[in-house]
């Protein structure tokens, strides 16, 4: 069993950082590890804890180089190459494919030994490793929209030869048909129940599996060709989701509110565990407590956030909103204007949003915000949600446009809950395929500022729309829709070839 120390010595150092809830005390060592269930169970851990690390990579490759990030910022904007798309072969993001391999490996360690563990509960055994195989599908989806054609690995590591590491990229056909069979696999492992693991929604689940199903037939039937048979399939399986629903917006953020029922996979943190990934949405008391929100009341009022004490941020806000996203939820009577607390030198009070006003100084994402604590101070333990309901209701919407079905009872169970006894103001009529999309694209830009989903919608709702929504990037630069890969990578691995369209 020492051909495998390299992938369980990641296993154990994960387990032994995890904050997870199962927490097994253990004298594993690397002989014989595979043969327990207890260590089966700390490998199952040491993924889900892994795969959280990849919370702020899925976020910023998911939302970073659409419409909404790029305006006012408190400090210096961050990242503002990557919302701009000044992509090359020089300026390279998410180097080494994000590091994504590291994961994968330990997964294809986990699906290959688990199997042979033995189980008192051989459904609990069933249920880790339909957990592994849906959210090794997950990483790889999350690769083949990002860089198209990436190497596929399913086997795991045997030694430490370096050369059997170098793969050619997979095109992407090939990488999806990995994808739903990854899918298929862990729908036949879960089987006919619904039961979550731990019964808690940060770990994966049917649902979650199902959710990804859909997305990835959206994506593979529009972007790939798929067509009418993997829009069916994606209406089937998002159809098939049930025990969740819609929950009012005052319980589906914070700390309180993380079981709710709209949650479907959550990425768990506990106490300043996130502290980066929120950081750059809020800001530091010293730039708040100046400012005030757009009632005309000060920073510092506890009515501006809701806390039993003033203002309290421990962030930098180096990610603004756009002006153009600022308009777009600019609704007095849309609950999802509260999306973002907007900030001016002076009390004068503002509705509707004017852009370009020498007042406004920032905008803060409040769905983040974290809590006061004891000290006084504000931390970050929002739980961040990869699936939630409302992403399910949507794509279905989706998927019945795309053929040519009604979508108007998803798009109005959205607008109900944000414009609530407004809501016959807003009621949706089916209309045309292209208007039907264009107020799916509208509602579900809405609902997930912040949650990493805007960039992939552009780009899977096609026909060119992701280049008619954002400026920074045009249809003579359609290769960009794929990253780069570094010129380290390529000096490391003969058998890479660069992403097309970027040259040598």
């Amino acid at each position: 069993m020492k051909k495998y120390i390299i992938s369980l010595l990641s296993f154990v150092l994960l387990f032994s950082a995890c904050d997870l809830d199962i927490q097994p005390q253990s004298d594993l060592t690397f002989n014989g590890f595979w043969e327990s269930e207890e260590a089966a169970r700390a490998a199952h851990v040491g993924i889900a804890a892994r795969h959280r690390d990849y919370a702020n990579t899925f976020f910023t490759m998911g939302e970073m180089r659409s419409d909404i990030w790029g305006g006012l910022t408190i400090e210096e904007p961050y990242n503002i190459e990557l919302i701009n798309n000044d992509i090359s072969i020089s300026k390279v993001y998410f180097s080494n494919w994000a590091n994504f391999y590291g994961l994968i490996h330990n997964i294809n360690d986990f699906l290959t030994n688990v199997p042979n563990v033995a189980f008192k509960n051989e459904d609990d055994k069933n249920h880790i490793l339909a957990q592994a195989y849906g959210i090794r599908a997950q990483i790889y989806y999350t690769m083949l929209k990002a860089w198209g054609d990436v190497p596929i690995s399913t086997e795991p590591l045997v030694g430490v030869d370096l050369e059997k590491l170098k793969k050619p990229r997979a095109p992407k056909e090939e990488v999806m048909k990995q994808v739903k069979e990854d899918i298929a696999k862990s729908l036949e492992l879960f089987g006919s129940g619904n039961r979550l693991w731990q019964g808690k929604n940060i770990y994966w689940s049917k649902a979650a599996t199902l959710a990804l199903k859909g997305d990835v037939y959206l994506w593979s039937g529009k972007v790939l060709g798929g067509g009418n048979a993997d829009f069916t399939e994606a209406k089937n399986a998002l159809s098939s989701i049930t025990g969740y629903e819609l929950v009012p917006y005052d319980k589906l953020w914070g700390e309180d509110n993380e079981g709710n029922k709209e949650f479907i996979f959550a990425f768990d943190y506990q106490q300043d565990q996130a502290g980066n990934y929120y950081a750059n949405f809020t800001g530091r008391i010293v730039d708040f407590n100046p400012l005030f929100d757009d009632r005309g009341v000060s920073a510092k009022d506890k009515s501006v956030l809701g806390d039993d004490v003033s203002v309290v941020a421990g962030g930098s806000n180096r990610y603004g909103p756009t002006d153009k996203i600022l308009l777009m939820i600019d609704d007095i009577n849309d609950n999802r204007r509260d999306t973002f607390i907007r900030l001016y030198s002076d009390d004068e009070g503002r509705y509707p949003f004017i852009p370009n006003e020498d007042a406004y100084k920032a905008s803060v994402l409040k769905k983040f915000l974290g809590s006061i604590y004891d000290d006084g101070q504000r931390q970050n333990y929002n739980n961040v949600p990869l699936y939630r309901y409302a992403d399910v209701v949507l794509m279905l919407a989706e998927a019945k446009n795309n053929l040519k079905e009604d979508p108007s009872a998803e798009i109005n169970a959205v607008r109900r809950r944000a414009y609530e006894d407004k809501f016959e103001d807003y009621r949706f009529v089916n209309g045309d395929q292209a208007s039907n999309r264009k107020a799916i694209l509208d509602e579900r830009l809405k609902e997930f500022i912040g949650e990493g989903k805007r960039w992939w919608d552009l780009v899977r709702a096609g026909d060119g729309i992701v280049f008619q929504e954002l400026e920074s990037l045009n249809a003579s630069e359609a290769y960009k829709i794929y990253y780069s890969i570094s010129q380290g990578m390529l000096a490391n691995d003969d058998q890479l070839t660069q992403t097309a369209g970027y040259g040598n």
